[in-house]
């Protein structure tokens, strides 16, 4: 998971532990910060199997946005093949089209409530870790 908002982070590593999956959450607080973790791995020999099976990315973080991110990602031949799945507050038509140009694999806006976010993390988690197929 790319945030900045602390507190975004932990509300999803709260609810990944409700739910029960076996799911690890790393988190990094910026996109600079994502792309150097994602290059440093694949410098170090890492197989696919050893990256993200998903990237939780915000779009609004210091150094590098979340759409530079994603842009940077999905230009990669080896980081290519990572879902990303944007979560962010923003609702702006203009973000969510740029996303899906740049190759996001999804869209979601950030809920209000903590219900509401456990919810949106469960039937996350659910669909990409017990329905999706990704290609190694």
């Amino acid at each position: 998971m790319a945030d900045d908002d602390l507190d975004d982070i932990q509300l999803t590593k709260d609810c990944f532990e409700d739910i029960k999956l076996p799911i690890t959450l790393n988190e990094v607080s910026d996109g600079q910060y994502l792309i150097d973790r994602l290059k440093g791995a694949i410098t170090s020999k890492t197989s696919f199997s050893e990256l993200p099976q998903l990237i939780l990315l915000d779009l609004n973080m210091p150094r590098k946005s979340g759409l530079e991110a994603l842009k940077e990602i999905k230009e990669d031949k080896v980081l290519c093949k990572i879902p990303i799945v944007i979560f962010s507050t923003s609702k702006a038509p203009k973000d969510i089209e740029k996303a899906y140009q740049l190759g996001a694999s999804c869209f979601v806006n950030k809920p209000n409530t903590l219900e509401e976010w456990c919810d949106k993390m469960g039937k996350l988690a659910h669909f990409w870790f017990d329905c999706v197929k990704v290609a190694v």
